[in-house]
């Protein structure tokens, strides 16, 4: 009954979170997590850089007040001063064209207006040939040795070091986050620009690859040491964005997974999955009346020290204290924030049977307040893959006749009735995924280059982002981990690890409590920023990478369990997940654009202490999400990588992540926690009743994975390294066969016939026919030939 009150006080104690997924935040959210706080000051340099210039050629007139095509001549003076080869000249042009991408706030009354004119400008600016200048500065300054190799002896790094990268990369984001962002009024012409940009960011127009790889390349300079002056917050952003904006995001994913199971003639999809998550509500099940009393008597009696739920059953065989403790962490069921909500406790005996049917209606007694509509049938329609029918019936088969019939699933013969309904079932409900179609095209390829002839691989923006990536992929993966690694909150400093703070810090360290708590705050929020953008970075790349070829999806994948993704994620979550999410480290009053069109108002201590008053904070959520979607992708049907889930100890720290009561974070929990289940023990199932109730209501079904009893465990051992190494030999023939053009010249024809061979055109230096008398003298009347020899050695 205590652990029960304790679940019941930590359900009601978290509130449900009206979060909606997407994309992005809303766009002056994203906007606004561009600027740290500290580059404040810098808004006003780049006002007075402009009007200095501008008054300059324009007199006596603002921006606003010009034609189209005065403004446009005065970008394109810009242009071409950009050009110019003193640094310090070319940082204050670069200015000048940030505040007008900015949206020439000094000359705005609101927000609005701000975001008005920004759109305009930017739009102006790229249409002007802005984006390939800068593209063209970026590189020589990531080229910049002398700048390199002086952050590399510099003790410590500050907002100084990277000025130049800092403004040439403020102005680019803006450029493809407004021009990615569609709004109801674009003319169009804005609609032809935003498509030709598009195109541009995702072709190998700039050197040979696309715009992605010069910014991958920046992710692993920054983390080999070789340049720990660039601002990697902004880096990251710009990335994501490129790659959301090129790729596209998870609704045009949805379309284009619909659009290629029409090509290959397979089924539509049972449902929209985005939709069917949009509609889920978060588990929490009600107190009971019995629950309520002892809530009641629990609080008079006052808070004692709990007992530890020694529940962890058969993982407790392993007998090894979590790795990813905090040092400075309680034992996680003695801490009274971090209970187990109500969805994970011990249930009514009522409740046991809720696997096998519908949840009985709540006790009259319950509050009417308390009352939980549970939904008429399952969210989602069950699914069964070929091979799950195909040992269905080898099963059957071995049973009630002796023998098998190997990959039939249509011979009947010899079973009885209740078999053909149910094989009739797992029909009905058979799902062919894209998956399985191109891992049968990629065999017969391998089995049959001759017969089956040359692919033809179209050229998406995926298929060529991947070809880009592919020689340095492992970096790629193992840098954006080490930032992940840098930026988790359950990280320590240590004196090895990449500094990700170079773009936040100022170069005069603060000397009052209040710009200390200011800096504090920045700190926190740049580094959940950074967590969000790589978190969102690779999820989009695991989603579009398995469309377009689930190989290239397991190349990527492989290389994130290698890296050690799993234990990162779960470490991530190993604290306390509900303080994470309503953390607020933001200032309000200091945000993009609110901070250029209102008066500053005067900062106390309590004022940045209440913080924001949003109920929880959008990115921090996303982020949990995002990385819960990460981890299930990789572990999903890979039976080595589940049993890393166990032998890792995910389940309390997964249980945990329940506590936040929304819908799809819960989701991704509860499926982390379905494939593992049969693998904890019949204790752990047997207390865990109200988690496995809710796996029932809001997983989708596999009509016959015993997920729920663990009666069908595998009886192989755990082989990881027989599992990763099969598939990575798959993987390497895939690519070799794809992307190395080498490789096939053994299946190169032979000519073998003289007439054919003699008859061909040899193309020779125009002074051959003067001299080839002396070259046949030479080299072929002059030679000896060993006619013997040569009849001897045959």
């Amino acid at each position: 009954m205590q652990q029960q009150t304790d679940d019941m006080e930590g359900s009601m104690e978290s509130p449900n979170l009206e979060f909606e997924y997407g994309d992005t935040d809303s766009f002056t959210a994203e906007l606004s997590e561009l600027y740290s706080y500290t580059e404040e000051p810098e808004f006003s340099l780049n006002r007075d850089y402009f009007e200095e210039d501008f008054k300059n050629h324009v007199k006596g007139r603002r921006w606003m007040e010009l034609s189209m095509e005065e403004q446009r001549a005065y970008v394109m003076r810009l242009l071409d001063a950009l050009e110019v080869t003193d640094r310090d000249k070319r940082l204050k042009v670069a200015r000048a064209i940030l505040y007008l991408a900015q949206g020439v706030f000094d000359e705005c009354d609101t927000e609005t207006d701000v975001l008005y004119w920004s759109r305009h400008n930017v739009f102006l600016l790229y249409d002007m040939g802005i984006f390939t200048a800068l593209l063209e500065l970026l590189s020589m300054e990531i080229d910049n040795n002398q700048a390199c190799s002086s952050a590399v002896r510099k003790p410590a790094i500050s907002l100084a070091d990277s000025t130049e990268l800092r403004v040439l990369l403020s102005i680019m984001y803006l450029m493809v986050e407004t021009i990615r962002v569609e709004m109801e009024g674009d003319s169009p012409e804005r609609k032809a620009a935003r498509e030709a940009f598009k195109t541009e960011l995702g072709s190998p127009l700039y050197n040979g690859e696309p715009f992605a790889l010069l910014l991958f390349t920046m992710v692993t300079k920054f983390c080999s040491m070789n340049a720990p002056h660039f601002p990697m917050k902004k880096v990251l952003l710009l990335l994501w964005k490129t790659i959301l904006f090129t790729l596209g995001g998870f609704e045009e994913l949805q379309e284009m997974k619909v659009r290629m199971r029409e090509l290959l003639n397979l089924p539509p999809l049972p449902e929209d999955s985005i939709k069917v998550v949009r509609n889920m509500r978060a588990a929490s099940p009600p107190a009971s009346a019995m629950e309520l009393i002892e809530q009641q008597q629990q609080q008079k009696r006052g808070r004692r020290s709990r007992r530890p739920l020694v529940k962890q059953d058969s993982l407790d065989t392993y007998n090894e204290q979590d790795p990813f403790k905090n040092d400075d962490a309680r034992d996680e069921e003695d801490d009274p924030e971090d209970v187990d909500s109500g969805i994970e406790g011990e249930v009514d005996p009522l409740d046991r049977d809720v696997i096998i049917q519908p949840p009985p209606p709540p006790p009259p007694l319950r509050p009417p307040t308390e009352r939980v509509s549970f939904p008429k049938g399952l969210p989602w329609a069950p699914k069964v893959r070929e091979k799950d029918i195909e040992h269905f019936l080898e099963t059957s088969r071995n049973k009630f006749i002796g023998f098998t019939l190997g990959n039939d699933t249509d011979t009947l013969v010899g079973l009885p009735r209740p078999i053909h309904e149910s094989v009739k079932t797992l029909k009905q409900h058979k799902y062919v995924s894209i998956a399985e179609v191109q891992i049968k095209r990629e065999e017969e390829l391998q089995q049959c280059p001759m017969t089956m002839g040359e692919e033809e691989v179209e050229e998406t923006p995926a298929e060529i982002l991947y070809l880009g990536m592919l020689p340095s992929l492992s970096q790629y993966v193992i840098a954006l981990l080490k930032l992940l690694l840098a930026a988790a909150p359950t990280s320590k400093a240590k004196t090895d690890s990449i500094n990700i703070l170079a773009d936040v810090l100022p170069e005069e360290m603060p000397i009052t409590v209040l710009q200390s708590m200011k800096l504090g705050i920045d700190v926190n929020r740049h580094k959940e920023i950074i967590v969000k953008a790589t978190a969102a970075l690779l999820l989009l790349l695991l989603k579009h990478f398995k469309l377009n070829h689930i190989y290239q999806f397991e190349y990527v994948a492989q290389h994130l369990v290698f890296a050690n993704c799993i234990p990162l994620i779960l470490k991530f979550f190993n604290q306390n997940i509900m303080s994470y999410i309503s953390a607020k480290n933001s200032i309000c009053a200091l945000d993009f654009p609110h901070c250029v069109v209102h008066e500053m108002p005067e900062l106390t201590a309590e004022s940045l202490e209440a913080g924001d008053s949003n109920q929880f904070c959008w990115r921090n959520l996303f982020s949990c999400i995002n990385l819960l979607r990460i981890l299930n992708k990789i572990t999903k049907w890979k039976h080595s990588r589940t049993m890393m889930l166990v032998v890792f100890k995910s389940a309390p720290i997964l249980k945990r992540a329940l506590k936040v009561k929304q819908a799809m974070m819960q989701l991704y929990v509860l499926k982390l926690l379905k494939i593992q289940t049969k693998y904890l023990g019949r204790q752990w199932r047997k207390s865990n009743m109200k988690t496995m109730s809710a796996i029932y209501q809001k997983v989708r079904h596999r009509l016959n994975d015993d997920w729920a009893y663990g009666n069908d465990i595998d009886a192989r051992p755990w082989d990881f390294q027989a599992e990763e190494c099969a598939l990575r030999e798959s993987i390497e023939k895939f690519n070799m066969r794809r992307y190395d053009k080498n490789q096939n010249s053994e299946f190169t024809p032979v000519d073998n016939c003289l007439q054919s061979v003699l008859g061909q055109r040899v193309d020779l230096p125009e002074d051959f026919h003067y001299s080839y008398e002396m070259w046949l003298e030479r080299e072929v009347f002059s030679q000896p030939i060993q006619w013997e020899g040569l009849l001897q050695a045959q």
